[in-house]
């Protein structure tokens, strides 16, 4: 495989191009903040209506704005006001065990509809008039990383969370795959060629540094992570596979703290019922399954994960009884030993909407951040973050 074609189609090559301060990137780094606990995030990607996940069951307006979407039979009521959608059974037992904590309302000001600006806010913890081009987890990794495995993404492309300014994660669907890319003849070609004198920072030596880290990765995830495999049965769907193969890395000690997991197709405008159900189902039985496996191997106290979409849904349903773009929205926050589990504050009013029909926020998005960062990785939250946020108590 010669090296356009590699650079060209590679995976791994393109979730670990750094800029040419690649190494000073890695000279910089500091131990602080770089503990032994972990994050993991799950992403619901499309938008997922927050309302039929968290079901006002007690509230008539929810009924009389959604007259064929509401949510009307076997609810898990969780108190006299809120519920699980039908689909969340599974995470029943870690809501009563003090696991869960949902925070309701979490949004940002000016918020933005378009799937594409709303996902890049809150992938680099941007205000909506600011546009950023490094992710909150890249810088975190700027500041503290030490290696590309430090972090990773369960996916063949690396998402703007995980790209710093000078350091980013690294990107991998199946570390096996990745193991055997990086075994290419031309990744030894170079490590034989990357001592030549005429190579530097300037041209192609950057470039080719990034390479023998990328080998040296690869060869590092796959060699810790087959000592140790997952013993846990988990449901057949690919996030349950993004999910057992983060368990499995967490369980074998790889050196990484940050994890990214996806799960798509929640952009629900037509028929939304049954898709959002299936999917819901999806992430409740892929992530209780998860949360054993850490469990059966003592892992769980020092892990942390984190549930968002990019925005919520309108309270109203539209004419293709679905739901359109709508504001705020709540996120899952999920680990043992949590300071506030169950509800963490109360839905909005769903009598006092925002202009266009939505939800108010309550709780800016980065002060959910900020507390992760500050409270469970020990970092600079004010220096990754760029400002100054509240913290929250749920952790």
């Amino acid at each position: 495989m010669d090296r356009r074609k590699f650079i060209k189609n590679s995976a791994l090559a393109s979730s670990l191009l750094f800029v040419p301060s690649f190494v000073k990137a890695f000279e910089s780094t500091t131990t602080e903040g770089f503990g032994y606990k972990r994050l993991v995030i799950v992403q619901l990607a499309g938008g997922n209506d927050g309302l039929n996940t968290i079901i006002p069951h007690n509230n008539d307006i929810y009924f009389n704005s959604r007259p064929r979407l509401a949510i009307t039979k076997d609810i898990i009521k969780l108190n006299d006001n809120l519920g699980f959608h039908p689909s969340l059974g599974p995470l029943r037992s870690l809501f009563d065990n003090g696991e869960l904590s949902i925070i309701n309302n979490v949004g940002y000001p000016n918020p933005v509809r378009s799937h594409f600006r709303s996902m890049d806010i809150w992938q680099t913890a941007s205000s909506s008039d600011e546009y950023l081009q490094s992710g909150w987890l890249g810088r975190y990794l700027d500041k503290y990383g030490k290696k590309p495995y430090n972090a990773i993404e369960m996916d063949e492309q690396l998402s703007l969370a995980m790209k710093g300014e000078r350091f980013n994660g690294i990107a991998t669907d199946n570390y096996k795959v990745l193991y055997k890319t990086a075994k290419d003849p031309f990744f030894k070609s170079v490590l034989n060629h990357y001592n030549d004198a005429h190579l530097s920072e300037h041209n192609l030596g950057y470039l080719y540094q990034t390479m023998i880290e990328a080998k040296s990765s690869a060869k590092y995830i796959y060699e810790t992570t087959k000592i140790k495999s997952s013993q846990q049965d988990y449901p057949q769907n690919k996030f349950a596979k993004q999910l057992k193969n983060v368990a499995q890395f967490i369980n074998s000690d790889l050196d990484t703290k940050v994890f990214y997991t996806s799960l798509g197709g929640f952009d629900t405008h037509a028929n939304q019922q049954n898709k959002q159900a299936k999917l819901l189902k999806q992430y409740a039985e892929s992530v209780l399954a998860f949360v054993k496996d850490l469990k059966q191997n003592q892992r769980f106290e020092d892990t942390l994960i984190l549930t968002f979409s990019e925005f919520g849904r309108r309270v109203k349903q539209n004419a293709a009884n679905g739901t359109d773009h709508g504001a705020a929205n709540n996120i899952f926050v999920i680990g043992k030993n949590l300071k506030q589990s169950g509800f963490y504050n109360n839905l909005a009013s769903l009598s006092d909407l925002d202009k266009n029909g939505d939800l108010k926020y309550e709780i800016d998005f980065r002060t959910i951040y900020a507390t992760i960062l500050n409270h469970w990785l020990k970092a600079d939250d004010t220096t990754i973050l760029n400002n100054s946020f509240t913290k929250l108590n749920f952790i």
